[in-house]
């Protein structure tokens, strides 16, 4: 359990106008679950949690699609320039839903697009759906269906700037993540860490500076690529390989 009392709240649409960050850097750290006290503790104190209705911790979902060749997840394990993601995200405490499609910006940025989706759908690309990413990404080798699926408990931090002028930050502390095979339904757990994400500007946050001082520092991870692999030990991973080896690496029969 994560104690954020310390913290002023915000609101989800005062985090939006703050800090939406569509186009960003993010940095990921792998932190055990121990050590998020610490990481809270170290935050700068004008750090705000974003809190809807008296509640901070909220349950996410989110479905990834991919061709019959795995053009996403090869894309991203041999680091192609013009690799995306498509997954539909949905927000089970409130039950909205979003098909996203994430994809390259310039110098490494991260590009993220979306529409609203039925979440009684998530699991499907509708019609507006499928044009909504063909226009994105252009007609791919197959059509796309679900792979994998990711849940997990998000805390959501807005993080004001290091710079006067440099725009705010956000931060994301993920828990309890659990990866499920969309086709055969196995599971794994990632268990005893949490991914924290800093999703900034081109600047590091004070949240980097902080995990530096604490000694943590960034790895590559991805809830669709690291997952998969964990999954499908068949597969190439050589981005998050060092990751896997050291934390997920799949069990043995």
């Amino acid at each position: 359990m994560i104690t954020t009392t310390h913290l002023a709240p915000i609101s989800l649409a005062e985090l939006d106008a703050a800090a939406s960050l569509q186009t960003r850097v993010d940095r990921k750290y792998l932190v055990p679950t121990q050590a998020l006290p610490a990481v809270v503790a170290a935050l700068d104190p004008a750090t705000r949690v974003l809190e809807i209705g008296g509640q901070r911790g909220f349950g996410y979902e989110s479905v990834y699609f991919d061709t019959p060749s795995l053009t996403s997840y090869l894309g991203a394990a041999r680091r192609r320039r013009n690799r995306f993601k498509v997954r539909t995200r949905t927000y089970l405490d409130s039950d909205r839903c979003w098909v996203e499609v994430k994809t390259r910006g310039p110098r490494g940025a991260t590009v993220k697009t979306r529409q609203e989706h039925e979440a009684t759908g998530r699991t499907e690309l509708d019609d507006p759906a499928q044009e909504f990413t063909t226009e994105l990404l252009g007609a791919l080798d197959g059509p796309m269906s679900p792979t994998l699926v990711s849940t997990y408990d998000r805390l959501t931090l807005h993080v004001p700037a290091v710079q006067q002028g440099r725009p705010d930050s956000r931060t994301t502390i993920d828990t309890n993540l659990v990866w499920t095979d969309a086709t055969t339904g196995s599971e794994r757990v990632l268990a005893g860490l949490a991914v924290v994400e800093t999703k900034t500007g081109s600047t590091p946050s004070s949240t980097d500076r902080a995990l530096w001082r604490l000694g943590h520092r960034p790895v590559r991870i991805s809830k669709y690529g690291t997952g998969m692999a964990v999954l499908h030990p068949d597969l190439p991973a050589t981005p998050w390989r060092r990751v896997l080896d050291r934390h997920v690496a799949p069990a043995t029969a």
